[in-house]
């Protein structure tokens, strides 16, 4: 045989492989919404933790905790503003242990390592100064704040059993710190009670329905130091694990109006020092698993209070601050985006990420406060997806995940693409004019699916989000194959978009290990109609 018909043989395969991509149908119903978010949905959290908490042989925190952080650090300022607004939540393990240094308190400890203490650490305190600093720097970045209380003031833990915390809540302490804050004209959002209190606790718990004895106290609380409904942040709980009997106890002991959002926390990954973490955070069938938590809670909440919305108050994927190499790099984004995506379908109204900054999970970098991938994977969608949540679907890859909702102050919808495997898709998306979900149609009866229209003024945006030279473990990502990186005044880059002049003839290209937002300006959703 001829040498070049050989190589032929050989090269022409290897060119398919290449060149091969699996083609995908997407169907989006538009014509009703499946769920709502918060407008601002996206949601990050700061934490209390000293330097000296160290997992696994390593102490990610550095100066990250609150009462260490530099507030006059330009990237992280900058990279609140972007967001204009941002949601934070300031809360986490130690909350239960720091008291505020108002009203009579005078005494202000500082956070120890105690073998006998919670979590291995002693009390802690807040300071005035503190406090005035934070509320200067929120209110410069615009951030809409949730401030976590200390629940476990005026109880005590029994003999019995050390975990299990009793007695009522003394909201003295907490009293004083938020008549200042009411004094100072201070913006919160939203107050919460405990940390991970609730179900079968971490270091304590308590039982449900003293926890809605306790936080229907902090209700009453906030409505008398805030008359104006209108300014009057929302209360917060149970902020911990979800567990079916204590929840629904918890939600029939607290009267309508008590609690404005539901709060519970994820770390469906697993410890931060599993070798496997890099392998679950690409396992479609691993994501899922998580996905009938969300779904009771939000079954729950729409029984038992309906007047309320479920939140996720705290996720960091891995528990004890992540995995040092993964929690922070591109390949994360595919856990992360795709919570975002399946809670906003379970009605979730917030998800708040573990962390803004510390740990190896942070959006921004412990050290240097440069944005981490998941950062920006966070600002697009804060940017680009709004608050009406469409139904999707297709019969591709489970490893192509699929999320689309109504544009945020835009018309049309935009689609997020999570490609967790190595393979190329080319995705077209149809109109699904269907008024019924699949499961209410009878049979026989065919959905019509309407192909997106185009014309010469409808142009299709694509943002592209890839890691650089290809590596999902690397900290720096790609947005349409140019890095992004701070500007030399050390503001967030511009995010420009990929523009497609006719989209109708030509299918969105997801490649391997990638992950994309896709605005349709001309899709023609019923359901998003007043969403811009």
């Amino acid at each position: 045989m001829d040498l070049k018909v050989i190589t032929l043989c050989y090269i022409l395969p290897l060119l398919f492989l290449v060149s091969s991509a699996e083609d995908v149908t997407l169907s989006v119903r538009g014509v009703t919404n499946i769920a709502t978010t918060d407008e601002n949905f996206i949601c990050a959290t700061l934490d209390w933790w000293p330097s000296n908490k160290c997992d696994y042989n390593q102490c990610p925190w550095g100066q990250a905790g609150i009462l260490n952080l530099d507030l006059g650090n330009k990237i992280l300022s900058n990279a609140i503003k972007a967001f204009n607004p941002l949601r934070i939540r300031l809360g986490g393990s130690l909350q239960d242990q720091i008291i505020y240094l108002f009203g009579k308190q005078k005494k202000c400890p500082n956070i120890r390592k105690k073998d006998d203490g919670l979590f291995g650490f002693s009390k802690g305190c807040l300071p005035r100064k503190r406090w005035d600093e934070l509320n200067d720097f929120l209110n410069k970045t615009g951030v809409k704040f949730t401030f976590s209380l200390n629940a476990l003031i005026g109880k005590h833990n029994t003999k019995e059993d050390k975990l299990n915390w009793v007695g009522k809540w003394n909201p003295t302490n907490a009293i004083s710190l938020m008549k200042y804050t009411v004094s100072k004209g201070y913006q919160i959002d939203s107050y919460e009670l405990g940390n991970e209190l609730c179900s079968e606790g971490v270091s304590a718990r308590i039982g449900s329905v003293q926890y809605a004895k306790d936080i229907t106290k902090l209700r009453r609380i906030v409505n008398r130091l805030y008359p104006n409904p209108k300014s009057r942040p929302k209360v917060l709980g149970p902020a911990g694990f979800y567990g079916k009997e204590w929840f629904e106890n918890f939600l029939q002991n607290v009267g309508p109006g008590v609690v404005d959002g539901v709060t519970h926390h994820i770390y469906n990954l697993g410890a931060g020092v599993d070798k496997t973490l890099i392998n679950k955070v690409q396992d479609p069938y691993f994501l899922s698993q998580i996905t009938q938590t969300f779904k009771d809670v939000s079954v729950a909440v729409e029984e038992f209070a309906p007047w309320a919305g479920p939140w996720v108050g705290e996720s960091g994927g891995a528990y004890n601050s992540g995995g040092k190499d993964v929690s922070h790099t591109f390949v994360n984004g595919f856990w992360y985006l795709d919570q975002l995506g399946m809670t906003s379908t379970f009605n979730h109204k917030v998800y708040c990420r573990q962390t803004l900054i510390g740990g190896n999970y942070a959006l921004l970098n412990t050290s240097t406060f440069i944005p981490n991938p998941d950062y920006y994977g966070a600002l697009l969608w804060h940017r680009l997806m709004g608050s009406n949540v469409l139904s999707v679907s297709h019969e591709g890859s489970p490893y192509l995940r699929a999320y689309a909702h109504c544009s945020k102050k835009r018309p049309g919808i935009t689609v997020l693409l999570i490609n967790m495997s190595n393979s190329t898709f080319n995705v077209s998306i149809v109109n699904d004019m269907n008024m019924y979900p699949p499961e209410d149609t009878n049979e026989g009866i065919v959905l019509t699916s309407i192909p997106i229209s185009s014309t010469d003024t409808q142009i299709r945006e694509e943002y592209h989000l890839t890691p650089k030279d290809g590596n999902i473990q690397s900290d720096a990502v790609l947005l349409n194959g140019t890095p992004l990186k701070l500007t030399k005044s050390l503001d967030i880059p511009e995010m420009k978009p990929l523009l497609v002049d006719d989209p109708s003839s030509s299918p969105i290209k997801v490649g391997s290990h990638s992950i994309v937002f896709v605005h349709l300006k001309s899709f023609n959703a019923p359901a998003c109609a007043n969403s811009s």
